[in-house]
């Protein structure tokens, strides 16, 4: 007689596998209590408006260089979590129902989306200026690591780790060891201090330029009841809770996005789509968490109106709150994980790629802003500086220092374009995927990212040129 105990061994819970997942959650949620509570007690760090989440994987940084504690923090653990956290917190922001009263118009929210892409082709191009050279010259670097600029700057630790790992896969193709995860999440933690401080001090100078008023709003003010409720929307808590409800149909989107990519990686597509689709597709758990989570509202809505769903069971507060910690756990986990066991040969070009880029997003979103945003330039440009170093949070904050009602369109600008610029923005992922192959892609990747760039911001300037040439 065979025992079902024979076949499936007993998991007791003395065992350390059975806490080990758990416990890293632990050190995460502890890191960014304690993130908080310095960003909260020490003036500075709060005037210098850097993340809590950042703040807490620096801590965790400073806790794994300390002898004998580096084994309490598993790196895979921390990779997983950051990789899992930016799909979902996409499928949670695509979730929602954005109706919202727009001041923008449509012309600028896809201006803005336009800027917003054409500053990630920027920062691909000052990426690839500065490692093309030193690969061409003889450093044993890899060429296409440039090109993850934009994805620590302008998306932030899930991308900078997604397209990482691809990178260090075919540097290893070419015999070159490249620890690209580590690289790439390293930019895109000095993204958010790049936003962070730069944005703070280039602040304070026109503040006391008499430029612009930085301007408090109480935090009665910041939530109202209409954030939390919505019409005819289910109770709180029923047979089931409403939070439930919404981590449930963000887990189940997101379980859509795992069946779908594994069912593509099963399809005969050639050497295009064996070499460079079918890996990247993994990386594009967010775009595909996004598009699906459009999917599972539009056909929501069609229930609705068919009359076999009558109440509404999406609830933006609750799905803005759901992306939020996933976004700040992706913070922590991704800063957490970076390893500098290796980095020690890279300072270099670390150094030279982080600061040109940073002077190259500051003065062309500034330049761009400008133009674009005559009536509220500086509102306009603080918003997106910060989400093109760091994340759109990033962005708000910044924003609400000189505009905490959101009386400017410069927050509704930054909201409406996330689509614009995805569909903008697509072309360079898929180059992403193309460039690492070979020394000549990476090449022919450049001058394809330099006429793009110019065709933006052609388009964004359309109004100033044409002006002249009526003159």
């Amino acid at each position: 007689m065979v025992l079902l105990a024979d076949v499936y061994p007993v998991m007791t819970f003395d065992r350390p596998e059975a806490w080990m997942w758990l416990v890293q959650f632990c050190i995460l949620a502890t890191a960014l209590l304690l993130g908080n509570a310095l960003r909260t007690q020490i003036p500075f760090l709060k005037k210098s408006l850097l993340p809590s989440a950042l703040l807490g994987g620096l801590l965790l940084l400073i806790f794994k260089s300390i002898p004998g504690c580096e084994k309490m923090l598993d790196k895979n653990v921390m990779e997983i979590v950051t990789y899992h956290a930016l799909g979902l917190g996409f499928v949670a922001l695509a979730l929602k129902n954005n109706k919202i009263e727009s001041k923008s118009s449509p012309v600028k929210v896809v201006e803005t989306g336009a800027l917003t892409a054409s500053t990630y082709v920027i920062q691909g191009i000052v990426g690839l200026l500065v490692t093309v050279p030193m690969f061409y010259f003889g450093k044993r670097f890899f060429y296409a690591s440039g090109l993850l600029l934009p994805m620590g700057y302008g998306q932030g630790p899930g991308q900078a780790l997604n397209f990482g790992k691809i990178f260090t896969r075919w540097a290893a193709v070419q015999g070159i060891d490249f620890p690209g995860a580590d690289f790439g999440l390293a930019i895109a933690a000095t993204g958010f201090i790049v936003g962070s401080v730069m944005g703070v001090v280039y602040m304070n100078i026109l503040r006391r330029r008499g430029e612009v008023a930085t301007k408090k709003l109480s935090e009665a003010m910041v939530n109202k009841l209409k954030d939390f409720v919505g019409r005819n929307e289910i109770p709180d808590s029923e047979s089931i809770d409403k939070l439930s409800v919404q981590i449930c149909m963000v887990l189940f989107v997101y379980f859509l996005v795992y069946l779908f990519t594994n069912w593509i990686q099963g399809m005969e597509m050639g050497d295009f789509g064996t070499n460079t689709l079918k890996p990247m597709l993994w990386g594009f758990n967010f775009l595909l968490g996004t598009l699906f989570g459009i999917a599972f509202k539009w056909l929501l809505g069609r229930f609705k109106k068919a009359k076999i769903v009558h109440r509404e069971y999406i609830n933006n507060y609750m799905l803005n709150r759901i992306s939020g910690f996933c976004f700040d756990i992706m913070i922590v986990a991704g800063t957490a994980s970076i390893s500098f066991e290796e980095f020690g040969k890279f300072v270099v070009p670390f150094i030279l790629v982080c600061v040109l880029g940073a002077v190259a997003t500051f003065y062309y979103v500034l330049y761009i802003s400008k133009h674009l945003y005559p009536d509220y330039k500086y509102e306009g440009f603080f918003s997106m500086f910060g989400m093109l170093t760091g994340t759109a949070s990033n962005g708000m904050i910044l924003l609400r220092e000189i505009d905490p009602k959101f009386e400017t369109p410069a927050a509704n600008n930054l909201v409406l374009q996330s689509l614009v610029a995805v569909v903008l923005g697509f072309p360079i992922l898929l180059l992403m995927g193309y460039a690492p192959q070979s020394f000549k892609a990476t090449l022919i990747t450049l001058g394809i990212l330099i006429l793009f760039w110019t065709g933006l911001t052609l388009f964004l300037l359309r109004t100033k040129i044409f002006k002249k040439k009526r003159k």
